[in-house]
């Protein structure tokens, strides 16, 4: 297993991912709410460790 570079930089609420490949994804986190380009997922961050998630189905 080799090492992995992952890089995100953010621009407000607007977050953009890199893989070692290039660009990857975007993704928009407003709150405890986010939503990712790649998995087409909306996310809700809850207390503690949980979160929900709904993915594109």
């Amino acid at each position: 297993m080799g090492i992995m570079y992952r890089s995100r930089k953010k621009f407000g609420p607007l977050i953009l991912n890199f893989t070692q490949r290039g660009f990857s994804s975007w993704s928009i986190k407003i709150g405890r709410w986010s939503w990712n380009s790649k998995a087409r997922a909306h996310r809700v961050d809850l207390p503690g460790p949980l979160s929900w998630k709904q993915d594109k189905s």
